[in-house]
């Protein structure tokens, strides 16, 4: 046996259609297996909140080992995990192929599909994972939607508190009042054919994404419009959320549901030889790595994955190969640039920041740390301080900066970490209001 591994980790298929992972006994076992090499390792106590609140169940157990923590506390570890995969990709030395076979984040999926099978999921958090619904509703009435959900609303706020579970301070996505889809059917974007990838023929789907599509369509059109000025042929196309949010909460025969339909949706534009190119993080590692593993042997969802490009990896992609279009000019301001941790999960490097020192004259911070959002757990009442203090490191770093771009290649993230910066020092806010690295770039075309 070897302490470690070398190798790159592998990821395996996750088994949720046999009957041994839904075994109570079995994930009990398993749980206990994985749970006592953490605690002799304890490799991973700086990353999310799951392994010091896993460390101080066995330091606090009467013989001060795991066989002494009941089961029924495991449920404190599983809330704060994220999913981020931060611990499988960087940190763990047991991975697989390691032959202890530790896969800590799929494990901590097993018990959210036990409890989401078993009804356990709040109802809070039910009512947020239906993305599609709330968008649709939320653009359709966003100045109310928006004034009902705003920081500070007194009325509103505590009853959102009271009834599902969304901490009354946490920060949370405006609507906008149309979609991008809308949007993007009016857009007047000239596509320059004699661009460098325009000439090599490039052609992209661009997967809007829920975020995008709801909440941020500034992301969108400057990703349609750095497209453009590049000479790629795009279409956009929203099949439907990723299901991420599924995921989060252990729904996975939903996020097994979304793949397939997401799949058949982009076939026939992969078929024609577009590449498609997910807005935001979160949904590129669900399209490329994730549903993979949950509907395996599917064909379409499989081509579909290996298709797939992040964003910023896309246009790194375009610049390496053809050339970027002449024109980028050189910003008003320094930026600091947050990578994600599902932007690290990709394990395809620092796009955004390669991306943004394609900018003349360019100056990048760039922090590698989590931002704590990680999903529900960034705003519901019983973890949005957590999720502030796992921010805080990232959160201190860009209140030191005081950039006037302040970007993550997660929407969401961002705000966190804007809002974690806020409270540190309420002048450290970002001068201007992009979001997302692609809008950078695209203003630098501008000028």
């Amino acid at each position: 046996m070897r302490e470690g591994s070398l190798e790159a980790p592998i990821r395996r298929p996750i088994p949720w259609r046999e009957a041994d992972y839904w075994d109570e006994a079995k994930l009990d076992a398993e749980t206990r297996r994985v749970f006592d090499i953490c605690h002799g390792c304890r490799r991973c106590f700086n990353l999310c909140d799951s392994f010091p609140r896993l460390f101080d169940l066995i330091d606090h157990a009467p013989s001060e080992e795991l066989d002494s923590v009941k089961s029924a506390d495991f449920g404190r570890v599983v809330e704060a995990c994220t999913l981020c995969d931060m611990c499988f990709m960087t940190k763990c030395p047991y991975v697989p192929p390691h032959e202890f076979d530790l896969d800590f984040p799929h494990l901590m999926l097993r018990h959210r599909a036990q409890a989401a099978k078993q009804g356990e999921v709040p109802f809070g958090a039910r009512q947020l994972t239906e993305i599609d619904r709330n968008g649709k509703i939320g653009c359709s009435v966003s100045g109310l939607a928006n004034w009902a959900s705003r920081r500070g609303n007194s009325l509103t706020r505590p009853l959102m508190e009271a009834v599902i579970g969304v901490h009354r301070d946490a920060a949370l996505p405006a609507f906008d009042s149309k979609t991008l889809e809308a949007q993007a059917a009016r857009l007047d974007l000239a596509r320059d054919p004699d661009a460098p990838a325009g000439k090599a023929g490039r052609k992209a789907a661009v997967f809007a994404t829920c975020f995008a599509n709801y909440n941020a369509t500034a992301i969108g059109r400057a990703a349609l419009e750095v497209l453009a000025k590049n000479g790629v042929e795009t279409a956009l196309v929203y099949p439907g959320c990723c299901a991420m949010p599924q995921l989060e909460q252990g729904e996975i025969e939903r996020v097994a549901r979304a793949a397939k339909t997401a799949a058949a949706a982009f076939k026939p534009w992969i078929a024609k030889g577009y590449d498609v190119v997910a807005l935001t993080p979160s949904c590129a590692l669900m399209l490329k790595f994730e549903w993979p593993l949950i509907v395996p042997g599917d064909e379409d969802v499989k081509a579909l994955a290996n298709a797939t490009f992040d964003a910023s990896e896309y246009v790194v992609d375009l610049a390496r190969r053809h050339g970027l279009a002449s024109g980028l000019k050189p910003l008003p301001g320094e930026v600091f640039l947050h990578i994600s941790c599902h932007s690290r999960a990709q394990n395809m490097g620092q796009k955004g920041a390669e991306m943004l020192r394609l900018i003349p004259e360019a100056k990048i911070h760039v922090a590698e740390r989590c931002s704590g959002h990680g999903g529900t757990l960034g705003v519901m009442k019983e973890t949005f301080e957590t999720a502030l203090k796992v921010g805080l490191p990232v959160a201190r770093q860009a209140a030191g900066q005081k950039a006037a771009f302040l970007v993550s290649e997660c929407p969401l993230a961002r705000e966190h970490i804007v809002q974690g910066a806020e409270r540190l020092d309420d002048e450290s806010g970002p001068v201007e209001n992009a979001r997302h690295p692609i809008e950078i770039l695209a203003r630098a075309y501008r000028g």
